[in-house]
């Protein structure tokens, strides 16, 4: 087989996927993420869950045409009931899926989470909501990336448990991060606006993360002009959007 060509999205997603790592990949697909890591040296072993039956058939055909059935588990189930406990799985990757769906995922088998030293998210939508369960759920977030591909945004979000920032006082944060983005995501604790726009995104304001904002303010902007004026309490909900908004974009 080929050496997998990923797309920019899986691709930024892999990035973060640590040397030795052992990977779950939950909804994997085609296995291409896996494959393609196995291919790099990247991981040890990975187990691709897929809780449809077709996809998790091509997907056990492609890991069977890379030679690497003996390396990637490709399994049939639900979320992370993909994994076993003898897999000793320190990585999970969920990437493509709107963020209450991910969150879900999460919460459904958090008692698979013990072992975990690293999350690498990329919900679809609903970011806030998954950041608001990591930060129920005593994950710390570690860095962030916003993309653009095929007309569409993406964020990423890193996450580690805090138990495994308590016992590694010494592990360096990633040098590109500003002292103030370190101090921000390092807090259990989120502010609005940080569950809202990302810890890190929000303080680098990358020209991505402005034009996502800026077409979601458009958006917005058409609705307020369209509420009528009796509509009061959607009216100010909708001012208050963009009020946050136009003050992050500043």
């Amino acid at each position: 087989m080929n050496e997998i060509k990923l797309s920019k999205r899986l691709k930024a997603v892999a990035d973060y996927v640590d040397n030795g790592a052992r990977l779950a990949d939950i909804g994997s697909d085609h296995a291409y993420l896996p494959t393609y890591l196995m291919q790099k040296a990247v991981i040890n072993f990975a187990v691709a869950g897929e809780v449809v039956k077709g996809p998790f058939e091509i997907a056990k055909n492609h890991v069977s045409e890379a030679y690497l059935s003996d390396r990637i588990q490709v399994r049939l189930a639900n979320g992370l009931g993909a994994i076993e406990n003898t897999d000793k799985i320190d990585t999970i990757v969920i990437a493509g899926m709107g963020g209450i769906l991910i969150s879900e995922i999460l919460e459904a088998g958090k008692e698979k989470l013990s072992h975990v030293k690293r999350l690498i998210l990329q919900p679809n939508n609903h970011e806030e909501s998954l950041r608001q369960w990591l930060v129920n759920h005593q994950f710390v977030i570690k860095n962030e990336e916003i993309l653009l591909e095929a007309g569409k945004f993406y964020e990423i979000i890193v996450a580690e448990p805090l138990s495994k920032l308590m016992t590694e006082p010494s592990a360096k944060p990633s040098v590109s991060l500003s002292a103030d983005s370190m101090a921000s995501a390092s807090r259990i604790e989120l502010s609005l606006n940080d569950l809202t726009f990302g810890p890190f995104l929000s303080k680098e304001k990358s020209i991505i993360f402005q034009q996502k904002w800026q077409k979601e303010l458009n958006t917005l902007n058409k609705i307020i002009a369209r509420l009528p004026e009796e509509q009061v309490e959607k009216r100010q909900e909708v001012l208050n959007q963009i009020a946050r908004i136009e003050e992050v974009l500043r």
